[in-house]
């Protein structure tokens, strides 16, 4: 069948097929060998740092803002990440409250491109807070 007439021509490259309601895919990166532990796998710090800047791109929406990470409720490891991998993190919102905006982010990888597989390697819940320009909590817009 072609392209044109198949309407799923390709395995998307979104890996998982069920996802929880609501999530958004945010940021798509492939680790670099510079990025790699003394064991081979991918830093837990250079994902820490991916799952951050993930969970912040809905609350800048709804921010319209300035925000800031002020807590990371939750950090679960699940599986290492590898070279080669295309990790794709999926975030929503948990919790908007006055001034803070609450995340979770689930990451997932793609592995072994010839036997596609995807794997959920982390799953997180940050709050961000919406700052002014002078650092200070400001009240999230309600519209």
């Amino acid at each position: 069948m072609s392209d044109e007439t198949s309407p799923h021509p390709r395995q998307p490259l979104s890996g998982p097929t069920s996802l929880p309601d609501g999530s958004e895919l945010v940021l798509r990166v492939m680790p670099l060998p510079a990025d790699v532990n003394g064991n081979g796998d991918i830093f837990g710090g250079w994902l820490m740092a991916q799952v951050d800047l993930a969970g912040a791109v809905l609350p800048s929406r709804i921010a319209k803002g300035r925000i800031a990470t002020v807590a990371v409720n939750q950090f679960i490891f699940k599986q290492p990440v590898s070279v080669g991998d295309l990790v794709s993190f999926y975030a929503r919102i948990a919790r908007i409250g006055n001034s803070s905006i609450t995340v979770h982010v689930e990451v997932f990888a793609e592995r072994n491109p010839a036997n596609l597989q995807t794997v959920k390697v982390t799953e997180a819940n940050l709050t961000y807070v919406a700052i002014d320009g002078q650092g200070k909590p400001r009240q999230i817009p309600k519209d």
